[in-house]
């Protein structure tokens, strides 16, 4: 028996050093098995994540950001030690310390995890800040011991391959912090509006805090609890003695008051500039160039006429609006319970003016003629009757009645309506009644001799509408697209002194189509024979159809089809008064071209775009400068950029056009609500189509050009008394009045080979200097009345004409005379 008992214990120590044998060549075959096709972590070498694209303005306001993956990438280099001491704080106390994985941690990890294992808890483990790196970027996230096991190995390879300050990078670039922040840098805009450098102890203790649960700290909607958890991770920084006690104490006592940025734009004003900036990026690059490229996009936008444009265009159409009288309300809220039925009006995206100045109110009782009002806060105020006493009803016809009498007839008690607070002298709660416009409209500024978008606005709001009318809206040009006949005529060897019939005109449009008789504005008056430039500034329509069909509209198309205002148009006669219809920003570009001295330019709303790199990858002006990245300078002269504009139209025939359209401001159609309140150099036409449903004003300085368009989305008539110059011109008038307001008062550049010779405005003749009536008048040189290259007098064209295009559209006036209305 004794000798059995040593040969048991042999035996068994041979089966159990067998078994661990076998053991650990099981688990070395698992390991193996797990680690075969582990991914290399060389890849990480080359970390290009998708990165947030930026549009931003011409003074560098951030105008727009487009990410699936909102996230700005730092440098290692950059992020800030507090920010590197609050993360390691909370999530790897021994990152500088440990080879990838942490021992230590692990045990007191499991520990713990026993616990919420019994009860039933999903257990956290103990993850380093290289093993979440390892899991983010080469694995995934499944509750699995061959996951951790991996990911382990890989984590210590990762130590073992790149410093750490190469992981800190990684992880504070790739975290999920919430609110589709990824990254500290995209958090820190995000949360606070602060760039990493800005923040304090409490702000980085906050961005540290989320890596752990992001949704359960949120905190707009567990605020104590994201309050509890930056303090926590306050405390940490503490214990490592990277912050003092007081300061510690400090930062705990601090609020935390965060705020939201959304994607899109990011300035005021700017929806439909940005928007139409994203269309165009979509086109180039696709979705997925644009979310996840991180491009860095240079607009042409210009922040300080944007708001002159904006401001312009909103007061006009609101200008318009009361003009035409008070719609009434349909909102209305319950008298008993109105603070809880505004406050529901309030945070209906349905129910939003878009403007910021106003706001919702409800009408609580009469106080005489004024109106005492409740506003969603609980507050209250006065609508003065000097605030309502626009509102007259409004009636069919674009017509309106007689000013209320008292504010029964504007509002009843419970209705809902919006309000803006009056200016001084009117007390601080005194406040003025307002509308949302029904006619809307648009405004485009340019840059005339390169095509840079300055500004524009496609409607009074983007909260009310998205519909693009600067960009999208095709509407007839009516007036303004007559200085193309004129430009037309006088390249053919007209000369602004030239005389057309003004007087009736009828056309045959063909079998069963009747007789076409244009009209003038002022319906049967006549002017009869008419220099040019009279029948441009007073904006003659029988004139420019006779003058139109005299010189034929094959050759009227070709012009602004050249200045790209048109991809094709009809050689229709009716087409002369601007009855085809295209957007606004192809006119203003058409102006500018004439403006320009006739160079063909495009429209861009886009400077440069650079790569996330910084390399640039397209931009506007497709110049070469050969010499402006010499390394020295040693007295050179300036590099000298060529001018590669395509010169599409006789540079003295656009200064023609430009001096001519000077006298619509001086004399014609705009000369009083234009050129009689800005004294400097100004240009510009009107445009009304048929039955005033669209009404333009394009015009330009001798170094900025602005276009307006204002009409009905489903278009009407705007009204019977309305036209260009009376709704589009003071926007344009409003807003140059700004833009120029402290520029020097510049004239139009005379191109080479211009005459100036003193005419009389209405015969055409010359005349001496300082004779009543005279103007000066811009003559190519040797085409002057009397000289030997003037044309001889104008054979004009009477009575009935044969039709050269039949089956042109009656525009029935399109275009529009004085009238006394301007």
């Amino acid at each position: 028996m004794q000798n059995v008992l040593p040969k048991l214990l042999k035996w068994l120590g041979l089966a159990a050093a067998a078994l661990v044998v076998v053991v650990i060549g099981f688990v070395a075959f698992w390991v193996y098995t797990l680690t075969r096709d582990l991914p290399s972590v060389e890849t990480l070498q080359d970390y290009a994540p998708p990165v947030t694209t930026r549009v931003y303005a011409g003074n560098g306001t951030v105008l727009g950001e487009y990410a699936h993956e909102r996230r700005i990438f730092v440098p290692a280099t950059f992020i800030p030690k507090l920010v590197k001491q609050a993360f390691t704080s909370a999530e790897d106390r021994n990152f500088y310390s440990h080879p990838g994985i942490d021992p230590s941690g692990i045990l007191r990890a499991a520990i713990k995890d026993v616990g919420l294992v019994l009860e039933g808890r999903r257990p956290q483990g103990a993850s380093t800040i290289t093993q979440q790196v390892a899991r983010g970027f080469l694995l995934n996230s499944d509750l699995k011991m061959a996951r951790k096991v991996r990911e382990a190995i890989l984590a210590v390879r990762i130590d073992a391959t790149y410093p750490k300050e190469k992981v800190l990078e990684l992880y504070l670039n790739e975290i999920n912090l919430g609110q589709n922040s990824y990254g500290v840098g995209a958090a820190s805009l995000n949360y606070f509006g602060k760039s990493l450098d800005e923040l304090d102890i409490a702000e980085v203790a906050f961005l540290a805090s989320l890596p752990k649960s992001p949704s359960h700290y949120d905190p707009r909607y567990h605020h104590e609890a994201a309050q509890d958890r930056r303090n926590w991770v306050i405390s940490q920084m503490a214990d490592n003695n990277y912050i003092t006690d007081a300061q510690a104490a400090a930062a705990k006592a601090e609020p935390l008051i965060t705020q939201t940025r959304a994607l899109g734009s990011q300035a005021a004003d700017v929806d439909y500039y940005v928007e139409e900036v994203r269309r165009q990026l979509i086109a180039r690059y696709h979705a997925q160039g644009l979310y996840d490229s991180g491009l860095q996009v240079r607009a042409s936008l210009d922040t300080r006429l944007q708001n002159y444009a904006v401001s312009a265009l909103r007061s006009g159409l609101v200008r318009y609006d009361r003009r035409h009288g008070w719609r009434g309300t349909k909102l209305h809220v319950d008298p008993a319970n109105w603070k809880e039925g505004l406050a529901k009006l309030a945070g209906d995206p349905n129910h939003q003016s878009g403007i910021e100045a106003w706001r919702i109110a409800a009408a609580l009782a009469y106080d005489g003629k004024d109106i005492r009002i409740g506003f969603p806060d609980g507050s209250t105020g006065t609508l003065r009757y000097d605030g309502y006493k626009w509102a007259r009803k409004q009636l069919p016809g674009a017509v309106w009645g007689p000013a209320p009498s008292r504010p029964q007839d504007v509002v009843q008690v419970g209705d809902a309506f919006f309000v803006e607070p009056l200016p001084p002298p009117a007390k601080p709660a005194e406040f003025g009644l307002r509308q949302v416009p029904e006619v809307n409209g648009a405004i485009v500024v340019m840059d005339p001799h390169t095509g840079r978008v300055l500004a524009m606005s496609g409607g009074f709001s983007y909260a009310s509408s998205q519909f693009d009318r600067a960009m999208q809206a095709q509407r007839q040009p009516g007036s303004s697209f007559k200085p193309f006949v004129y430009a037309t005529a006088l390249d053919m060897g007209y000369t602004p002194a030239s005389k057309v019939l003004d007087a009736p005109f009828e056309m045959d449009q063909g079998p069963g189509l009747g007789i076409w008789r244009p009209d003038n504005f002022e319906k049967g008056e006549f002017l009869g024979d008419t220099t040019l430039r009279r029948g441009i500034e007073l904006s003659r329509n029988v004139m420019t159809v006779r003058l139109a069909h005299e010189i034929g509209m094959n050759n009227v198309v070709k012009l602004p089809l050249r200045f790209g205002v048109y991809d094709k148009l009809p050689p229709l006669l009716a087409n002369s008064l601007g009855a085809y219809e295209t957007t606004l920003i192809r006119m203003v570009t058409g102006y500018s071209e004439f403006a320009n001295g006739g160079k063909k330019i495009s429209a861009s709303l886009i400077d440069r775009i650079q790569d996330r790199n910084g390399k640039t990858i397209w931009r506007h002006d497709e110049r070469k400068c050969d010499g402006c990245n010499d390394a020295d300078w040693h007295g050179q002269e300036e590099p000298l950029l060529a001018d590669n504009r395509e010169q599409i139209i006789d540079p003295r025939t656009a200064y023609q056009i430009v001096s001519m359209l000077q006298g619509v401001v001086q004399r014609g159609t705009a000369a009083y609500s234009v050129g009689a309140q800005i004294p400097k150099p100004l240009a510009g036409k009107t445009g009304t189509s048929q039955d005033a449903q669209s009404v333009w004003f394009i015009g330009f300085s001798p170094d900025l050009a602005a276009g307006v368009y204002v009409g009905f989305d489903n278009p009407r008539t705007l009204g019977p008394k309305e036209q260009g110059a009376t709704v589009a011109a003071p926007i344009f008038r409003d807003f140059m009045k700004d833009a120029l307001a402290n520029a020097p008062a510049t004239p139009f550049r005379v191109a080479p080979g211009i005459e100036e010779v003193t005419i009389d405005w209405k015969s055409g003749n010359p005349v001496p200097p300082g004779t009543p009536g005279a103007i000066t008048e811009a003559f190519k040189a040797g085409t002057a009345p009397g000289e030997a290259n003037a044309p001889a007098p104008d054979e004009n064209l009477t009575g009935t004409a044969a039709s050269t295009a039949p089956g042109a559209p009656p525009p029935s006036s399109v275009g529009e005379g004085t009238g006394g209305l301007y």
